[in-house]
């Protein structure tokens, strides 16, 4: 009986990841094929320009001080961390570049799409999801209104320009924190701290950067939107929608950076 029981336990438990699997693999296709319907219609059909002043005013300017404020004390803290301990070897000359370039390179487009994910993709999946379980979307098609078009389209190309921008400042504001922290903490020389900055960070490595803050954008708000589209269940699958985006969206821009800075700094 024991035997017969365990068996049927590891039955279920192999039913139950392979259905978990294919629904991974099927929600990733969905999502792809949204991304891509996304991006043909920022090309082929008429913009909905206010919409995406909206959106941009939402996602950019409401998310300012959230974004500098994390980008500020990240840097200050990794200053301490990397200033102390290249002093202790002498090579305290080298912590204004090796600062800028976590900075530009990593630090500020990951760290700023991580914040964003938790803010914006999650307003971006309760508020479609709402109008989902509200039959609003299904009133939009009923109209002849191309939901993909009207919502997803303004929401794609806002994320995309603004998650740059805001990583630029981030950029900026980070830079200023490690800076206080190495100069006055720290008492690394405020000449060498610029002098190697100014050596040793390029501008590919900044341009770069927001390249993937661009690419960060555009998933982050491709997955709210897929999530929110599919939300059921009324309120209680509003919320289960808006924790998947935010868990898909970080899991994503991790895997996505890694390749990218493979493809960009290899």
């Amino acid at each position: 009986m024991r035997f017969s029981f365990n068996i049927k336990k590891e039955e279920k438990y192999f039913d139950f990841v392979g259905m978990e699997t294919l629904q991974f693999f099927a929600e990733f296709g969905d999502i792809c094929l949204l991304l891509w319907q996304a991006l043909v219609s920022s090309f082929t059909k008429k913009l909905h320009l206010r919409n995406i002043y909206d959106q941009m005013v939402r996602i950019g300017n409401e998310s300012i001080p959230v974004s500098l404020i994390t980008a500020f004390f990240v840097g200050m803290v990794f200053a301490v961390q990397i200033a102390t301990e290249f002093t202790k070897f002498g090579a305290g000359k080298m912590v204004g570049a090796v600062m800028a370039i976590a900075i530009a390179r990593e630090l500020a487009p990951v760290l700023t799409a991580v914040v964003l994910a938790g803010r914006v993709g999650a307003a971006i999946a309760a508020e479609i999801g709402t109008m989902t379980v509200t039959q609003q979307i299904d009133a939009m098609k009923s109209l002849g209104t191309d939901p993909v078009n009207y919502l997803v389209v303004p929401r794609f190309l806002a994320s995309s320009l603004m998650f740059p921008v805001l990583t630029l400042f981030a950029d900026i504001i980070g830079f200023i924190g490690s800076f206080l922290v190495s100069v006055f903490l720290v008492n690394i020389n405020p000449y060498s701290y610029f002098e190697a900055t100014e050596q040793f960070l390029k501008t590919g490595d900044i341009l770069a950067g927001l390249f993937k803050a661009l690419i960060f954008g555009g998933l982050v708000s491709v997955i709210a939107c897929y999530m929110g589209l599919n939300s059921k269940n009324g309120a209680k699958g509003v919320g289960e929608a808006t924790t998947a985006s935010v868990v898909m969206s970080l899991i994503t821009i991790f895997i996505a950076n890694y390749f990218l800075s493979v493809a960009l700094f290899k």
